[in-house]
């Protein structure tokens, strides 16, 4: 049996600056064996910083401006954790992130960028935003953008000057008047010149800003922000529903307060090999850091040119190879935006403006950024494994096996396997095989036990442990039960014992979290090391009144589903990086939320199951088959994730969908949607019938919970069947 070297080191990348995206893409290319990489970032897309004016403007869509952080984990092997990091711990070798605890590493490296927020100005938290973080930026202006001058005057302002305050009113001009509003933008600049940093630049820009009707008020103190105006320290207010901070570049908080070399700005001082001063284990990039012999001005061109060589000082900190030395250039080549799609180029000291119809610069401009883009867009396919030359009969081309519950075993195997199993006949088993859970007698009380494994489809051992709590829970819930105890079953990829040690530290804390919030507790269970990561559960849960089972349900009562579907296939896809990574980031989360306060508003269901493996018609046909009535489902009512339908609509399915689709098979017309109802879902809804006349104030209910609930059909006399309606 082949088996793969053993995990030995942990490399952490924290924040997706533009030297560690590139760094993650290398990766990929060139995986180091024995070394596990993780990403920790605050959201699953990275914004690229050159395109940011071009979709202020409108020219860029939000896709085309950032990088997909989900399909380039998945590229580069990569544990994606998606939560902002708090703090650092440089000698317990710990990153502090938020909602997740303490990840250790062997050797890390920070690329968090910046932050444009001004808490110590007064109103600005209120009523100010940041020109960075670019994606919090972004997304405000694209909400101010739709109501203005409908609800809101379109009043803009740019607290700083300079070719970043600049671009970006001009291009907020562009946008507002492309809309059909009258822009009314001000750059307040605090000096007499508004570019004094780039030699040449002002009057061409002081003139394209004329343009746009964009005003500029130079010398001037900004005191106070407020709702509908910038206070400036002579009294003046200049009017303003959107104001914008371009004035310099921060720290961010936890970062200026960390235990390490530090400017007094708080940025990371670093060598020429990108090495924090002092420690020969912890790298910093970016705008986040200060090469302290050759210090630049904070742009994104430095951070390009400074990846290959942190790619290949993070593999000699873990290999003990020597490093490289970055020699970043002495000035670079600045293209700036004019709002339309025009640009100027400075360098040297000097600037030219393509402005004319054809604008050259813009084009120019264009190319670079796109260019750059289209590296993380089109990922290089990596060489499949050849199949072996002869094979047994029986192969056939096969898709790669998906994880958690599209790697079931196929429910018409497990009928037949079921059917030949011995059975005792005990009197206290008072329901087995065939539900959610099975009914044991336990003294004077009613006890549900219950057992799920799934194995691992994210590499984030922690996210994949509480998605894995919330599935096996969902048996208890949708059994009426409260839960009791659990038992784990945890399998690990062959790593060494400091990686196992803070891998089942993390599994342990996550899925603790979730079991502990339902009054359960973890009370024993196994380990192991093999091929690949699978977390399993045992559970029990105590009943206070008759189990809910999936006999039971009644012609005319209404079907409730708690949560969309679609997993599966959103999963299949992101196996092969095709899946959007908002959408998988927004899927998952729903996953891994508990549903314990649905399965209360629900317990006064006839029948209540739990979506999981055998997609919805499978699950539906169970109730409709142990409870003698056939079923209706409005396939316009079933909530499905965003991307699912797409992806469906593209061929994308689980491994085990046609399994699925044998077993329940469904009346009415085929559609990409309608092959949802047999996609296998991990961590699905419960799925349960109620009478019609109380389904819309519980569904109603559900939803002020925060669960994407709905009324999907109803029940009718006749043979266990599923026919859709429109």
């Amino acid at each position: 049996m082949h088996t793969p070297l053993p995990l030995t080191r942990d490399l952490v990348l924290v924040g997706s600056g533009h030297t560690h995206a590139l760094v993650l893409r290398m990766w990929g290319m060139k995986p180091l064996a024995g070394a596990r990489l993780t990403l920790i970032n605050p959201g699953p897309t990275a914004p690229y910083s050159g395109m940011l004016p071009g979709h202020i403007a409108g020219h860029y869509s939000r896709d085309e401006l950032e990088i997909d952080l989900v399909q380039l984990a998945r590229f580069a092997g990569a544990r994606l954790i998606m939560a902002p990091a708090t703090g650092i711990d440089p000698e317990a070798k710990t990153i502090s992130v938020a909602a997740r605890g303490e990840i250790s590493y062997d050797v890390a490296s920070l690329d968090v960028g910046i932050h444009g927020e001004m808490p110590s100005l007064a109103g600005f938290s209120e009523h100010g935003v940041g020109a960075k973080p670019l994606d919090v930026y972004a997304a405000k202006w694209a909400a101010f953008l739709d109501q203005a001058s409908g609800e809101i005057t379109p009043d803009v302002a740019v607290i700083g000057g300079g070719v970043a305050g600049v671009e970006l009113a001009l291009a907020m001009a562009h946008a507002l008047k492309a809309k059909g509003a009258v822009p009314k933008v001000h750059v307040i600049e605090a000096s007499e010149q508004i570019t004094r940093q780039t030699a040449g630049a002002e009057a061409p820009l002081r003139k394209a800003m004329a343009r746009l009707g964009v005003k500029v008020v130079t010398q001037a103190a900004v005191v106070e922000v407020t709702a509908d105006a910038v206070i400036l320290a002579d009294g003046r207010r200049v009017a303003s529903h959107f104001t914008v901070a371009a004035a310099g570049g921060f720290a961010h908080p936890w970062l200026a307060r960390a235990p390490l070399p530090l400017t007094e700005g708080g940025f990371v001082r670093v060598d020429q090999s990108l090495l924090a001063e002092g420690f020969d284990d912890l790298f910093a990039a970016g705008d986040c850091a200060e090469l302290v012999d050759t210090p630049r001005p904070k742009a994104g061109v430095f951070a390009v040119r400074a990846a290959p060589v942190l790619a290949q000082n993070l593999r000699a900190a873990l290999t003990g190879a020597k490093m490289q030395k970055f020699k970043p250039q002495e000035d670079y080549l600045k293209l700036i935006s004019l709002g339309g799609k025009k640009a100027l180029v400075s360098k040297w000291g000097r600037t030219f403006a393509g402005t004319g119809l054809k604008a050259p610069l813009w084009r120019w401009k264009n190319h670079i950024d796109s260019k750059f883009m289209r590296q993380f867009v089109n990922l290089p396919q990596m060489a499949v494994p050849k199949p072996p030359r002869e094979v047994a009969l029986g192969q056939a081309a096969t898709q790669p096996l998906c994880g958690g519950c599209g790697s079931k075993v196929g429910a018409a195997t497990l009928s037949e396997a079921l059917t030949h199993m011995p059975r005792v006949g005990r009197a206290d088993v008072l329901a087995g095989p065939g539900d959610d859970a099975a009914v044991l007698r336990v003294g004077g009380a009613e006890q549900v036990v219950t057992t799920d494994h799934l194995r691992g489809f994210i590499e984030d051992p922690g996210l994949m442990a509480r998605i894995a709590a919330v599935h096996a829970l969902g048996d208890i819930w949708s059994m009426g039960a409260a839960p009791q105890a659990a038992l784990m079953s945890i399998t690990l990829p062959r790593m060494a014992e400091p990686l196992q040690a803070r891998t089942m530290d993390d599994i342990l804390r996550e899925a603790g979290e979730v079991l502990s919030a339902t009054g359960a507790e973890i009370v024993g269970g196994h380990s192991a090391m093999g091929a690949e990561l699978s977390i399993g559960l045992t559970l029990t849960g105590l009943l206070a009144g008759p189990a809910i089972t999936n006999a039971g349900a009644r012609a005319t009562e209404a079907l409730i589903l708690t949560r969309p579907i679609g997993s599966g296939t959103v999963l299949a896809a992101e196996m092969q990086g095709m899946a959007r990574g908002r959408d998988v980031a927004a899927m998952l989360a729903v996953m891994a939320t508990p549903q314990g306060d649905a399965a209360d508003v629900l317990q006064g269901a006839t029948a209540m199951t739990d979506v999981t493996g055998f997609g919805l018609a499978g699950h539906l046909m169970a109730i409709c088959r142990a409870s003698g009535v056939a079923a209706e489902i409005k396939l316009d009512a079933v909530p499905t994730y965003a991307g699912a339908e797409a992806l469906a609509a593209a061929g994308h399915r689980s491994t085990i969908y046609q399994n699925n689709v044998d077993a329940a098979p469904v009346v009415g017309e085929a559609s990409a949607k309608a092959a949802l109802l047999h996609d296998p879902q991990t961590a699905g809804g419960l799925l349960a019938a109620v009478a019609a006349d109380q389904a819309a104030a519980l569904v109603a209910q559900l939803r002020s919970l925060g669960h994407d609930a709905a009324v999907i059909g109803r029940l009718k006399e006749g043979a266990a069947s599923i026919t859709l309606t429109q």
